[in-house]
């Protein structure tokens, strides 16, 4: 993640903050965190404010686009996840009960943040009310990971210096090993068991 960051900085330095709006529509704490903690070295120029800018407006673009999917296609979608459907049914009753609340906090929520939009355009919470409760949730949740980047930055390099990369691309690999082992032991829960057959009857 560091060197396609730092390539991209290097080498075509202008579309940084395209590729971290591109990246963040479909998903993306961990290239925000990496740009953020790039941002404190002052190595490249990078500004914080609009790094969580580009990350709010792809998040935010692309909750609203699976809103509007989950509102216009509906439930069958949610057939694509059947390892989930634990996850979606309690997903299901919170934001019936304070979609508000749901709203602005989903992407915090292991596990259901990426079929949360579809969720709520599902359950049809009214656009206005979900655009700008998305907006905000979207501000909230870039500007935590940008700016909380560039302060883990800044502390890392004082305790570590150089090793701080080590520490960061260990905590990488851990939550994509984390996020994998997840969707493997999800998968296997959802494979029906195999009917033995009766005995027969003497």
């Amino acid at each position: 993640m560091e060197e396609l960051v730092v390539h991209v900085l290097t080498q075509y330095g202008y579309l940084l903050y395209p590729l971290i709006t591109a990246w963040t529509f479909i998903e993306g704490e961990t290239v925000v965190i990496v740009t953020g903690v790039l941002a404190s070295e002052g190595r490249f120029r990078i500004h914080v404010e609009l790094l969580a800018l580009a990350a709010l407006t792809g998040s935010f673009f692309g909750d609203q686009l699976y809103y509007y999917i989950g509102r216009k296609y509906g439930a069958p979608l949610l057939k694509r996840w059947p390892s989930l459907s634990g996850r979606i049914d309690w997903a299901f009753e919170t934001v019936n009960r304070s979609p508000a609340i749901f709203i602005l906090s989903f992407r915090w929520i292991y596990g259901v943040r990426n079929v949360a939009p579809f969720i709520v355009g599902i359950a049809g919470v009214p656009r206005v009310k979900y655009l700008i409760l998305n907006f905000i949730a979207a501000a909230i949740w870039a500007h935590s990971f940008a700016w909380g980047g560039f302060f883990m930055g800044r502390k890392l390099e004082e305790w570590l210096g150089e090793s701080k990369w080590f520490v960061l691309g260990g905590f990488i690999l851990f939550m994509i090993g984390f996020g994998v082992f997840g969707a493997m032991r999800g998968r296997a829960k959802s494979v029906p068991k195999p009917v033995e057959p009766a005995e027969p009857v003497q």
